[in-house]
């Protein structure tokens, strides 16, 4: 049933299963808290700041687009919006109780606003490697019609620096299965190639299987890709090329 799931990912997100592991660096005195849960894992409370850079990116626009006779009202209902949403999101990272209809309804209203995306890449992926790590929370097909929390342990991890990405699904003490490769980034849309996959069964330790693309070319849109909508210090949108949508909580890493 679990590797079920893994296709699951593949068909609704990308041509690929989705996700990863490695590890992030924690605030000495952390102001907030984001539990990751899953069925498998003990809740990590990983320290994230609180500071709402996007909000601040929303109302420069604002400023700048009032100069060409837009209504500004418009468009701080808009930060505002975006806030409530993000807020509702974060909410349903730590608990899974938001209902599917406010998950759904606030990515909606994500994915409409118009972001400031130039800081995602770094957001996402740090600034030096390993990078930075994502858990899988939720997931939405259909144009948005409906979803569901994902039920296993599906981990992704994006390393800025060195342009590589690892997708994993974890499932405890069974093993994992982990895809690694490198990816290409352009405005807010990551396309990535995979090269290898990893399988660990129980205690031994991993098999690696080449997929046979060692040529360098840069990966594009004809490959793999997600678009991405919002990223901050705490959570990731994004839709992936078969048009489904979905939205991740940093965590740490899984082994």
């Amino acid at each position: 049933m679990y590797w079920k799931m893994a296709l699951f990912i593949t068909t609704t997100l990308s041509p690929y299963p989705i996700l990863t592991h490695s590890i992030i660096s924690s605030p000495s005195k952390p102001s907030g808290s984001l539990p990751v849960q899953n069925q498998h894992l003990k809740p990590i409370f990983l320290p994230l700041p609180t500071k709402r850079t996007y909000n601040t990116r929303l109302l420069t626009r604002t400023v700048e687009r009032d100069q060409y006779g837009t209504d500004t009202a418009d468009l701080l209902q808009e930060v505002q919006g975006v806030e409530q949403s993000v807020k509702v999101l974060k909410d349903a990272a730590k608990t899974r109780r938001v209902a599917a209809e406010e998950v759904l309804s606030a990515l909606i209203l994500i994915k409409k606003a118009k972001i400031d995306h130039s800081p995602f890449l770094n957001t996402l992926g740090g600034t030096e490697s390993p990078g930075r790590t994502w858990m899988l929370i939720f997931t939405a097909q259909d144009q948005l019609k409906r979803g569901s929390y994902f039920p296993v342990t599906a981990i992704q991890r994006f390393d800025a620096a060195a342009k590589r990405i690892e997708n994993g699904v974890y499932l405890g003490p069974l093993g994992c299965l982990t895809f690694e490769g490198r990816f290409s980034w352009k405005k807010r849309i990551l396309a990535f190639i995979f090269e290898c996959i990893r399988i660990k069964i129980g205690p031994f330790g991993p098999l690696q299987i080449s997929l046979g693309k060692g040529e360098e070319r840069e990966p594009s849109t004809k490959d793999p890709f997600f678009t991405w909508f919002y990223v901050d210090e705490e959570i990731a949108v994004a839709q992936g090329r078969g048009g489904g949508t979905a939205f991740w909580c940093r965590c740490r890493r899984v082994t």
